[in-house]
């Protein structure tokens, strides 16, 4: 439990990899504070087993899209537990599947609000407070098809790619207030999202179609980014700043669930 005392605050931490997230980091002693935008039951089952290990949780329904409704977040949290030292930047949205060209402009527009835009917002209004601290922890969540991108996902590219740009110009900045701003590339997940995208290149939903094809045999779980998280804003994390850690069983490198889905939607383009 070594991270008693400190306070994270988590986007889209209610549901899919942010629950993992969430769990993972209060069962290793912190607080939590769970932005979600729309799904209200799966937050609140969430906190309720952060309150089964014992920790304080708060909900917060904001949408990250508005600078407005971020500093309110940032407020309410900051009302509840008087300071924030963990900050995990995980929400995010899908692409619909479209061509560049064919991509409409709000599509990007709001790709990059959520992606990167709502982690800019939030960073201003919890960096200053931060910086009191002895220690602070920036983690943004992007994904590891960045390692080679894939059709039909452009405003999902390039809002994963502005959130890394800005993780890494964060980080030199903030290391002198003892901040440390680390990236997460999760990969294919059992998560909603996951699901989702199996139907739309398999017609089925069933995660353990996957497994045979994904590293070490399963589809990679929400805690296996939390896991991770929990490590680099712990003790064993300390000296550990500006990078850029994929956390996906070595699918971006090696191989595996992503590869196989990746190959069909190449050949789907194709035809």
């Amino acid at each position: 439990m070594n991270l008693l005392g400190r306070v994270a605050l988590v986007t889209g931490g209610g549901r899919g990899i942010g629950a993992g997230i969430t769990r993972c980091l209060a069962r290793d002693g912190a607080d939590i504070a769970i932005i979600y935008r729309r799904d209200r039951v799966a937050a609140e089952a969430t906190a309720a087993s952060v309150r089964a290990l014992g920790r304080r949780v708060e909900l917060i329904q904001a949408d990250i899209r508005d600078p407005a409704q971020c500093q309110r977040a940032v407020d309410e949290t900051l009302t509840v537990f008087g300071y924030v030292d963990i900050f995990v930047h995980n929400a995010g949205t899908g692409s619909k599947g479209l061509s560049a060209v064919d991509t409409s402009l709000e599509e990007y527009d709001d790709a990059l609000r959520i992606h990167c835009l709502g982690a800019v917002w939030l960073v201003r209004a919890l960096v200053p407070q931060m910086r009191l601290r002895s220690r602070g922890d920036v983690i943004l969540v992007t994904s590891s098809i960045r390692s080679g991108g894939s059709p039909g996902i452009a405003p999902y590219a390039i809002g994963k790619a502005a959130a890394e740009a800005f993780a890494q110009s964060l980080a030199h900045e903030e290391r002198r207030h003892n901040i440390r701003v680390n990236v997460i590339r999760p990969g294919f997940t059992d998560t909603e999202m996951g699901r989702r995208l199996s139907r739309a290149v398999s017609g089925s939903a069933d995660m353990r179609q996957w497994d045979a094809h994904a590293p070490f045999g399963r589809v990679e779980q929400p805690e296996d980014i939390g896991n991770a998280i929990a490590f680099l804003v712990s003790e064993g994390g300390a000296y550990i700043t500006n990078q850029i850690l994929c956390v996906d069983g070595g699918q971006a490198t090696v191989g595996g669930a992503v590869d196989v889905m990746g190959s069909v939607l190449r050949s789907q383009d194709q035809s």
